[in-house]
Order: structure tokens, then sequence, then C-alpha cells
């Protein structure tokens, strides 16, 4: 498969999780979002957001992807940021890619980004994490659908079941590992 394989969906839907178990499956390299933004910016998400707010971090969240879709041999695997299917750019040129929508209501997602003590690298647009992924999987969901070769319930799956649905379905599609 000569094709790129990228990982869409809103916070918490275990594109990292599922990708790193994807990358090692098909033995390519892991792109992901987060750690592209802080190796090319020097900040988490949440600090580019916090800093130099939530337009600029979403222009830079399409920049490392389109990057990493322009990636020399061999094609990777990656996470992107849920904000890149709003980008025209971005959404065009996940057309060259497999694109896999990790997908889960956000009550489950609101349940899974809650952090557990330490800060975290995700940006935060409302004080509750529900109403936050609620008013993005409305202004997402259909952009998401309309780039997704295939779309993953993570609701109830753990990132090893994802992966192997992920992975069957690339070996269905005629795309070997």
């Amino acid at each position: 498969m000569s094709q790129p394989v990228v990982l869409v969906g809103l916070m918490g839907s275990g594109k990292t999780s599922v990708g790193t178990r994807l990358a090692k499956a098909l033995r390519r390299p892991f792109r992901d979002s987060d750690e592209d933004l802080q190796r090319r910016y020097g900040q988490s998400a949440a600090e580019q957001q916090r800093e130099h707010g939530t337009e600029v971090l979403h222009d830079r969240e399409a920049a490392v992807l389109r990057a990493a879709l322009a990636a020399p041999p061999p094609p990777p695997v990656i996470a992107a940021a849920a904000s890149t299917v709003d980008d025209p750019d971005a959404r065009a040129a996940l057309a060259a890619a497999y694109v896999v929508w990790l997908d889960a209501p956000p009550s489950v997602l609101a349940r899974r980004i809650t952090p557990a003590g330490g800060p975290d690298h995700r940006p935060h647009y409302h004080r509750d994490p529900e109403v936050m992924l609620t008013r993005q999987y409305e202004q997402r969901a259909g952009q998401l659908r309309a780039v997704a070769d295939l779309r993953v319930d993570v609701a109830e799956n753990d990132p090893d079941q994802s992966a192997a649905v992920v992975l069957a379905a690339l070996t269905r599609a005629g795309r070997p590992r």
C-alpha cells in the first residue's frame, strides 16, 4: 500500500494508541500531530492555544498534517488533530490517504480526556469536556464522515481491537500489509 493511513477523530478517540499499533503492524513510521506540533513549535497544543489562540493552533495543526502527508516513503500512519477536517486544504490533502475515523459519543470521549492529576497537553475550549466535545462533534461529524474511508466505533473497543478492525479493513480493501 503506497498511501499513508490517517486516523481522524475527536480528542480521546484513541488516535495515538491505535496509530502506534497500526504503525507497528504495518511496519511504518508513526506521526502524531501532538508530537509534530511540539517538535516544530516548541509547545504543546494546549500551550499554543493559550498563547496564540485557537485559529493559529488550528492552522498549525493543518500544516503539520500536510507535512506528514508529504513525508518521503515509506508512507506513515498519522494521528491527525481533530481540527484538521475544518481546513479545506487539509481535507483536500487527505484524498491521497486511507482515512480512518475513530468515532465514539462525546460522553465516552469526555471520560477519556479528563486528566487524572497532571497537566493535560490537550487544549480545552470549555470547562465541561462533554459540552466541548458535543459542540465539536456537531461541528465536525459531517466533515469526518466525508473524508473517512472507514469509520470505527471505538466506544466499546480497546486500542488493540480498534487496530485489528482497521487492519482487517485494509486487507479486505486489497491494501496489503
